[in-house]
């Protein structure tokens, strides 16, 4: 069994779970289904809105489908989460990520 079989059978199970659909959407964009990928990361966001690892991973997605104006708003708004939560790390990744398609 693949390791995205056995996640969509947890999440089956628990479909809220937060960090199982994030590792589901790790495995999508792993795969190059970056759409799908880029799907999970919102459902993920739905469930967590402070989940800041989604906005990075959905920008760097929406970056390689060329959605750039699309990465440069999750990224801002994950730079926002970020600052509330007084997660310097996680702010400056973005900024950093950000900074590269500016």
């Amino acid at each position: 069994m693949s390791r995205r079989e056995k996640l969509d059978r947890m999440l089956e199970q628990e479909p809220e779970d937060v960090f199982l659909n994030f590792g589901l959407a790790m495995e999508l964009a792993k795969e190059g289904s970056m759409q799908m990928a880029i799907a999970q990361l919102d459902r993920v966001l739905e469930l967590d809105a402070g989940y800041v690892a989604a906005y990075f991973h959905k920008g760097n997605a929406l970056i390689g489908c060329e959605r750039l104006e699309d990465a440069r708003s999750v990224l801002t708004e994950g730079i926002a989460v970020a600052q509330s939560a007084k997660d310097a790390h996680s702010e400056s990744e973005l900024r950093e990520l950000l900074g590269s398609i500016s």
